[in-house]
């Protein structure tokens, strides 16, 4: 099987490689000029040049595949503009190159987020049905990007993936808590709920989804399926660190101050956009649809994954 996928780079697309090496499959990796090729350069890949925001260099170079992993999208900018431009209009470039010039793909993989659908209300957690109402830029962008796909899923087979919050070896987003923590303090900007997703469990569901035939056509939430509450992520990664960290209220006044240091010092998930997700308490997802109609069950719960993350982090010197 011929496999080709955009932002394998980054932390999930480096990771999805991997699997999708170790388990036959041929890999072909879109990079752009400036990509770090840090996680992918040891790995049996074939890398073409190329870039989603410019349709041009994609014509030569997306045909003959058998699945399409779309990755690639910008997660962070103190550009509104940016995240259009690449989670959007990029999205709509490769597939819409893909439907003109290999039209016989098995499936088209479309990894979107929990923040396109936008917080839950009323502590209940959203699922499939859930009118869409996200609150960051980022979320709208890929929000938009499931429309674009959604488009063409006549023309070609689709599946778009909603993974809750993802963590694991390689996650810089996290790293910043865990520094904080290991350091002996932690923000508290009040009691909030979360679903997340270790990034093997995040991996192994991506592939199931495109290799089953169910899954064609649908949307599906991935997480482990169980709300944590940040104070209980914060003993966990306390424990994992063998740290204690001491809670520092941070007033929502604040929180404008705080995005504006972490756009100016690029500080990972503390920034403007994310901040807007911040002031929200229940980011929670319903993954049972996902589990009923391809069988896909988290292998890694919360506490292990926290622990074996905590440990790269170690190992790798990231602490």
């Amino acid at each position: 099987m011929k496999a080709f996928v955009t932002g394998a780079t980054g932390f999930i697309g480096s990771h999805l490689c991997e699997e999708l090496i170790r388990r036959g499959y041929a890999v072909t990796c879109l990079v752009r000029e400036t990509s770090n090729l840090k996680w992918i350069d040891t790995l049996d890949v074939k890398l073409v040049k190329g870039d989603c925001t410019d349709r041009k260099s994609l014509y030569d170079v997306i045909d003959d595949f058998d699945y399409v992993f779309h990755l690639a999208g910008l997660t962070k900018s103190p550009s509104d503009t940016a995240f259009f431009s690449i989670n959007t209009k990029g999205t709509e470039n490769l597939i819409t190159t893909l439907a003109e010039k290999n039209p016989r793909l098995k499936r088209f993989v479309y990894v979107s987020s929990l923040s396109a659908v936008g917080p839950c209300k009323n502590g209940i957690p959203v699922d499939e049905q859930a009118h869409p109402s996200p609150v960051s830029n980022y979320g709208r962008s890929k929000l938009e990007g499931e429309k674009t796909v959604l488009k063409y899923k006549n023309f070609i087979p689709v599946t778009i993936l909603r993974p809750a919050a993802v963590y694991g070896p390689r996650d810089k987003d996290f790293l910043v808590l865990f520094k904080m923590i290991k350091r002996g303090f932690f923000p508290d900007w009040g009691k909030s709920y979360y679903s997340f997703v270790y990034i093997d469990d995040l991996v192994r569901g991506i592939i199931l989804c495109a290799e089953h035939k169910e899954a064609e056509g649908k949307i599906y939430f991935i997480s482990e399926n169980t709300a944590h509450s940040n104070e209980e992520v914060v003993k966990l990664i306390s424990s994992a660190l063998n740290a204690k960290a001491l809670r520092v209220k941070v007033p929502k006044f604040v929180m404008p101050f705080c995005s504006f240091i972490g756009d100016k010092t690029h500080a990972g998930i503390i920034n403007k956009d994310k901040m807007k997700e911040f002031t929200h308490s229940h980011w929670i997802c319903n993954a049972r649809k996902v589990q009923e109609e391809t069988g896909f069950t988290p292998r890694v719960m919360i506490k292990e994954g926290m622990k074996w993350t905590a440990d790269w982090y170690r190992i790798h010197k990231w602490l």
